[in-house]
């Protein structure tokens, strides 16, 4: 597929950016505080889920999609560099190609056996996109693009330019920890580029590590639904098939004559 070509990029319904919210592992805070904080105002997000845990609450997670939510695959074994000590068994660098494929599908095939839905977007764990050592590294991310509409990073430094963006590899920024004048820092960059904020948080609650303020959620939600913001909040999935579609559209009109001087 050719590039995209970058340039002047429109939003939905005169939006003058996208922010997508995104929360990983199926943390039970997600259910008992974000999923009803956020339907509240209905507003939708993605959330990225670890089997085992999602595995044990079926019925609310059921109940997260039908009020619109996205569930997303984020792997079996939640593999990550042996660098860090609960990785070390499930080591990227241990890994092949050939296994990453197989476990990208069997945790799409978990999720569809649990929540009867089949995940179209993927959270890197970790946000590294690797398998293998030195001269033998390989970037798994052809293979995320195969099987997922879109593939989510993870602490990068800024949102992503739709016009241009290689969506099975989304520049993702941390949600965890922020207050909301810091994040409104990241919505504001995000506004006056025109650009897509992808956002990834964990627990959800007053403080603690890898928690998304319960403050900082309810003032973006009222933030995200003042009109005059003009901000576009949808899960993962519903923005990148918007973008995707106009990445084709720009590829596919002809670009104009340039004229000679006379």
């Amino acid at each position: 597929m050719s590039r995209p070509v970058a340039g002047k990029f429109v939003w939905p319904d005169g939006k003058r950016a996208a922010v997508s919210l995104s929360f990983d592992d199926a943390r039970a805070s997600q259910l008992d505080v974000g999923i009803p904080l956020l339907n509240n105002y209905g507003l939708k997000a993605t959330f990225y889920v670890s089997t085992v845990p999602a595995g044990q609450r079926v019925s609310e997670w059921k109940a997260a999609l039908a009020a619109g939510h996205e569930i997303g695959n984020h792997s079996m074994k939640h593999p990550c560099t042996g660098n860090f000590p609960f990785a070390r068994e499930k080591a990227l660098e241990d890994y092949t190609l050939t296994q990453m494929a197989a476990e990208l599908d069997q945790a799409n095939a978990e999720i569809e056996r649990l929540l009867n839905v089949h995940p179209v977007t993927f959270a890197y764990p970790c946000g590294q996109k690797f398998v293998g050592r030195g001269r033998n590294v390989k970037s798994y991310v052809p293979a995320v693009a195969e099987r997922f509409l879109a593939g989510r990073g993870w602490r990068d430094e800024g949102a992503n330019d739709p016009a241009f963006c290689d969506l099975a590899q989304l520049m993702t920024a941390e949600f965890d920890g922020l207050t909301f004048e810091q994040l409104k820092v990241l919505i504001d960059q995000a506004t006056e580029r025109g650009f897509w904020l992808v956002l990834c948080g964990h627990e959800i609650g007053d403080s603690g590590r890898q928690t998304v303020r319960i403050d900082t959620l309810h003032a973006f939600c009222e933030y995200a639904k003042d009109p005059k913001n003009g901000v576009w909040v949808d899960t993962v999935a519903s923005v990148a098939r918007y973008v995707a579609k106009r990445q084709v559209a720009a590829q596919a009109t002809p670009a104009s004559p340039v004229t000679s001087p006379r």
